[in-house]
């Protein structure tokens, strides 16, 4: 009859066993099936995210291209003061003015005064 005990007491060992074994197979499959549906979602937030960056990419492109624009617009800008300068000393004396006059305002040649603009806008295109 021990003997008997025995052996029932090692058949159910054994059944306890596989049963903990199958019940440590079940529970990984639910946690990789938890982890795929979050994968799931994680793939949607890495969509998001790469989303995100190229919208980031493109504004700060974009606002690299306004101070582009603003920088060109002041360096524009002094030119143009400088020509209604000369524009204003013209229409000040009322006819063709005279080459001293001129010099008054402009201390440099005008290959020089052209050399300068395009090494400025050379440069403004640059940045």
């Amino acid at each position: 009859e021990k003997e008997m005990w025995n052996r029932e007491r090692l058949s159910l060992q054994k059944s306890l066993k596989q049963a903990d074994a199958e019940l440590s197979k079940l529970r990984a499959e639910l946690r990789s099936e938890a982890f795929l549906r979050e994968l799931g979602s994680d793939t949607e937030n890495a969509v998001l995210r790469r989303i995100y960056g190229k919208y980031l990419r493109a504004e700060s492109f974009r606002k690299a291209l306004i101070y582009q624009k603003k920088y060109l617009l002041l360096l524009l800008g002094g030119f143009q003061e400088c020509e209604e300068a000369t524009l204003a000393l013209i229409a000040r004396m009322g006819g063709q003015p005279s080459y001293t006059d001129l010099e008054i305002i402009t201390h440099h040649s005008k290959g020089f005064t052209r050399f300068r603009s395009a090494v400025r806008v050379s440069i403004a295109i640059s940045r």
